[in-house]
């Protein structure tokens, strides 16, 4: 007999529904002062001492007995070598993730534009990739290739000639799946440091590292933390919380299929969050009872057992209008609309980082090889922002070539604009150019 596994469980026709789901959906990604204390140190560090700093910080942070900056430096060969020891399955998996990443991130490409005026003046939009970008890469044995894989191909779609990597290796652990993706996705360089300290070293550059035009990639707090305070002196990507899924589902699918896209969020951490919501009370029960038999089955199953009971949640619903509004509410960073004509539902989608359509597209697919970006919008970010891209990577500068009798026109009404705001140099440039 498998021991029962009380799921949360929610309607939204209680009084207290709202209260309840703000409760729920609350998370902070805020440092403690001691964090926040210690990431400013290391970043201090860095500025003032450079590649002796990063040696030091590695030394103790990670365990490694390092002699100079020489031996957190990995040459290109390095990551060929990585390519040829995994094996055969291993690197077909990942070519074939990479060749479906790109092909769908070359869609995104922006181009350059312009347009002529009737007088000929010229207005248009020229687009240019970053210099160099810097991806953030776990290390040790917790580490992920493809995450490789989502940040480093966008920027080189977009064009970014330098992608320089830094990923840590805690007692010496060597990921080489994570090196076979590196060397697969063109990163151009590698450095073994980690934590605050490479964060710092990417923004601020050292004698080794050089210094990138933005930062992307996750991380553990003191990551996070450091990217918030660099964030002004380089771009990042986002400041991401726990993984998230929300699976609204009309009753129809595999209670199982649910069960395990719930747990395929909740195994990432104790903050993960993953949640069902449908008009179907009885097939609630169903998912409930599978959740239950299977999470015995997880090898993580200590990890997803904490995320379901700490913020996981069944919720039940009127209907899928009800269904829909809740979810845009919720924002979430993965969304599976498990249902039998999910086209129907898309245009009312308003607020979500991915949609997962219909009863066999489960979200696993999208963190690996379907194509899309699984860098995404968490804690219903998804409101105002969008996942990871080529554009994220691509800069755009406004394009302004005036005629003679375009810029006499303009003048004449940038010079009143200009002296309505008391600053009569403007006006004055813009006057020189109005033909008497």
């Amino acid at each position: 007999m498998t021991d029962s596994f009380d799921v949360r469980r929610l309607n939204a026709a209680d009084p207290g529904f709202s209260a309840h789901l703000d409760h729920l959906l609350s998370w902070e990604s805020v440092s403690d002062e001691g964090v926040n204390g210690r990431v400013l140190d290391i970043i201090r560090a860095v500025r003032e001492r450079g590649d002796a700093a990063l040696v030091e910080f590695t030394r103790r942070f990670d365990g490694l007995e390092v002699a100079s900056m020489a031996d957190l430096i990995l040459p290109r060969e390095r990551l060929e070598v990585a390519l040829e020891r995994i094996s055969p399955a291993q690197r077909q998996a990942l070519e074939a993730a990479a060749e479906r990443v790109r092909l769908y991130h070359e869609r995104q490409k922006q181009d350059s534009w312009t347009y002529t005026e009737a007088d000929g003046t010229v207005l248009g939009q020229q687009v240019t990739p970053l210099d160099r970008a810097g991806l953030y890469v776990p290390g040790g044995k917790a580490s992920y290739p493809s995450s490789v894989l989502m940040n480093a191909i966008p920027a080189k779609v977009a064009g970014v000639p330098e992608v320089v990597m830094v990923v840590p290796t805690p007692r010496g652990e060597i990921n080489e799946l994570v090196l076979a993706a590196a060397c697969i996705a063109g990163v151009d360089r590698v450095f073994t440091i980690g934590g605050a300290q490479a964060v710092a070293a990417l923004a601020y550059g050292t004698e080794s590292v050089p210094p990138v035009d933005k930062i992307v990639g996750p991380g553990n707090i003191y990551v996070a933390t450091a990217k918030r305070h660099v964030f002004g002196k380089v771009g990042i990507d986002m400041i991401a919380g726990p993984s998230e899924i929300l699976v609204v589902c009309d009753g129809q699918t595999d209670p199982d299929w649910i069960a395990m896209d719930l747990f395929s969020q909740a195994e990432h951490d104790e903050d993960a969050q993953s949640i069902l919501v449908s008009p179907d009370a009885a097939f609630l029960d169903r998912v409930a009872a599978s959740i239950s038999r299977l999470l015995p089955t997880l090898e993580r199953r200590e990890i997803a057992e904490a995320s379901l009971k700490a913020r996981g949640a069944l919720i039940q619903v009127a209907d899928m209008q009800q269904a829909i509004a809740v979810a845009n509410r919720i924002a979430p960073e993965h969304l599976e609309l498990s249902v039998a004509e999910p086209e129907q539902w898309l245009p009312q989608i308003r607020h979500a980082g991915a949609i997962f359509m219909g009863r066999y597209t489960a979200e696993a697919l999208g963190d690996y090889c379907a194509g899309p970006n699984h860098v995404l919008p968490t804690s219903g970010t998804a409101r105002f922002s969008s996942p990871l891209g080529v554009y994220d990577f691509q800069k755009r500068s406004s394009v302004i070539h005036c005629s003679a009798e375009g810029a006499s026109e303009l003048g004449k009404v940038a010079s009143v604009l200009a002296r309505g705001e008391s600053l009569t140099a403007h006006a004055r440039s813009a006057e020189y150019r109005i033909k008497r």
